[in-house]
């Protein structure tokens, strides 16, 4: 029989303290939701439907921290994992963690479990902008963590960055990228700071005067000028030693690219189990409840489930598709809808490759180096001329 690939998403919503910066699904909790929302999570996981048409070639678990709950659960959780789905005999399995949760025994019950990549949040090294963020962790820390993890075995590791925060200069920024590069990570996920509606730093930077009631400092930036000078000094730094961006926002070592995240850029179905996780299994996508008290109850309810049309699918491809420094495969692309996308996309194309933003190698339409500095421009340009398909 042959099994479709599929990528397993698994969140866990728990976490010591909410990060001033982030509007995931996540919050503080007691042992004992935490154990009743792993029963939950591992009914869910058993219930789902045709497990046997498919072959896992990934499993992530994301959240918040999913090194903050007890390990045996987790164990148990990859244990329904293997007793519901194939897993590829070299599946990667992925564990996010975050500094400040992890010691020896966490890292050597994962191993056992069956994770063989690790993705730890650094997002900076110096600890001053650590506490600005709300982190629960120093860099030393975690550059003794990360060592742990060798010792447990892990050969696998990626290293969350983030720039742009406030009060960064780039020359701060270059000493976090000397620190990560001392411990020779696998790969690398860096992004600029998004100050998202509804978080702490949101009200500080958009609501000035509420801020200053609260006693709280206004948030400063760095500049464009800034910002940029740092992502150029990342691109740079990287190459040097030996990694490679393979999408916007990621770098790895040859071969050691995340198999889950790549999944969804190539859209390769996924299934995502957990309070807020979102799936999708042919062309019908969904996305759990965020209600704790209705996920407990009924687990897997869904907060909303759509039917991807073409025109979804087409846009989906396109703006995917252009996130990877690979770029769209055009061959893909005609067996899939049946028509050419130079055709289909003839005057956007046209204009993008003339202007030196997009460039065909091969059977890809990619973007070029001065195309990812405009990326959202150019994918945006796909999405609106998808109207009119079915």
């Amino acid at each position: 029989m042959d099994r479709k690939e599929l990528g397993i998403y698994v969140h866990i919503p728990f976490c010591v303290r909410k990060c001033a910066y982030c509007d995931f699904l996540s919050f503080p909790s007691d042992d004992r939701t935490q154990r009743l929302y792993f029963q939950a999570l591992n009914e869910e996981i058993a219930s789902f439907p045709h497990a046997g048409e498919y072959e896992a070639v990934s499993v992530y678990f994301g959240g918040g921290t999913p090194s903050l709950p007890d390990p045996a659960q987790i164990s148990k959780t990859m244990d329904q994992i293997r007793r519901t789905f194939v897993l590829q005999k070299d599946a990667e399995a992925t564990i996010e963690c975050n500094p400040g949760t992890l010691d020896q025994s966490r890292l050597e019950a994962y191993r056992a479990a069956g994770f063989n990549r690790l993705s730890i949040g650094l997002q900076s090294a110096d600890n001053g902008l650590l506490r600005t963020l709300g982190r629960i962790h120093t860099f030393e820390m975690f550059r003794e963590e990360f060592q742990a993890a060798r010792d447990a075995g892990f050969g696998n590791i990626n290293v969350d960055l983030m720039y742009g925060l406030p009060g960064q200069s780039v020359e701060a920024f270059e000493k976090t990228l000397g620190a990560v590069r001392s411990l020779a990570p696998e790969h690398i996920s860096a992004y600029s700071l998004i100050i998202e509606e509804g978080t702490p730093f949101w009200e500080r930077y958009h609501e000035d005067d509420l801020a200053k009631r609260r006693g709280e400092k206004p948030l400063f930036l760095p500049d464009e000028d800034a910002e940029d000078a740092m992502e150029q000094r990342l691109k740079q730094t990287l190459r040097k030693i030996g990694f490679y961006r393979y999408e916007i926002s990621n770098y790895a070592r040859p071969g050691r690219e995340s198999r889950h995240n790549t999944g969804y850029w190539i859209r390769r179905e996924y299934a995502g189990f957990g309070l807020g996780a979102s799936g999708q299994i042919g062309k019908a996508r969904y996305r759990n409840t965020s209600d704790l008290e209705a996920y407990l109850k009924n687990p897997g309810i869904r907060e909303e489930e759509t039917i991807l049309t073409v025109r979804d699918e087409i846009a989906e491809t396109m703006i995917l598709g252009l996130r990877m420094t690979k770029g769209v495969d055009l061959v893909r692309f005609e067996e899939q809808f049946g028509i050419r996308a130079q055709d289909m996309f003839a005057e956007e194309i046209g204009q993008f490759v003339r202007s030196g933003l997009l460039e065909i190698s091969g059977s890809f339409l990619r973007l070029t180096e001065r195309g990812f500095d405009v990326s959202n421009l150019v994918m945006c340009s796909f999405v609106n001329d998808t109207e009119g398909q079915p």
